[in-house]
């Protein structure tokens, strides 16, 4: 199949973002750059996994390379850009480090038509496979979208402080009060 690369180098904004309400969100990673919005769509685990491989990865060479993070990071604050037409649903992610440009690569791919094909195409130049997003970031970016993501993850429901699901602003059914319903509202102080 003939695949659709949304490439951008060093875009004006590679954020996270949300639609909707806590508990009904879709996560959206977004890249915009000289009028292009592309947008695609994923789960809120990947984001927080992204962010946290991320994190590794600018540790890894800022170690290597001597590079040092800023103290504050101040990420992008503004809503998702409009249109949100989410080009596809992730499927997989790559991250990489190109050593020759100092940037790091990002990649998120559609659903392949095997697994092999997506593990084959993942941070691949080839014109068959899945459609990808590849975005290609300098470390304070990447820094900033870390720090984002982060945002955008705790801004969900809270956790039950029990059993660290999330809690139904109707409160929830509790595994660890052996089924019984606890009344554990938002905001109600328990």
């Amino acid at each position: 199949m003939s695949r659709q690369l949304f490439f951008f180098d060093q875009p004006r904004r590679f954020v996270v973002g949300t639609v909707g309400q806590p508990g009904e969100r879709v996560f959206f990673l977004q890249a915009v750059d000289q009028g292009r919005v592309v947008s695609v769509a994923l789960e809120k685990s990947q984001v927080s996994v992204l962010a946290e491989r991320l994190e590794q990865l600018l540790d890894e060479v800022s170690s290597r390379d001597g590079f040092e993070f800023p103290d504050a990071v101040s990420p992008d604050t503004e809503p998702l850009e409009s249109p949100i037409d989410e080009e596809f649903r992730v499927a997989a992610m790559g991250l990489a480090y190109d050593s020759e440009t100092g940037l790091i690569v990002i990649e998120a791919q559609a659903p392949g038509e095997s697994a092999e094909e997506a593990e084959s195409t993942l941070l691949e130049e080839t014109d068959e496979g899945p459609d990808a997003l590849r975005v290609r970031l300098a470390h304070q970016a990447a820094a900033e979208f870390i720090e984002r993501a982060r945002r955008v993850i705790s801004a969900g429901r809270p956790p039950c402080p029990l059993c660290n699901q999330p809690l139904d602003p109707a409160g929830h059914v509790c595994p660890r009060s052996n089924g019984y319903r606890r009344s554990v509202r938002l905001g109600s102080g328990d």
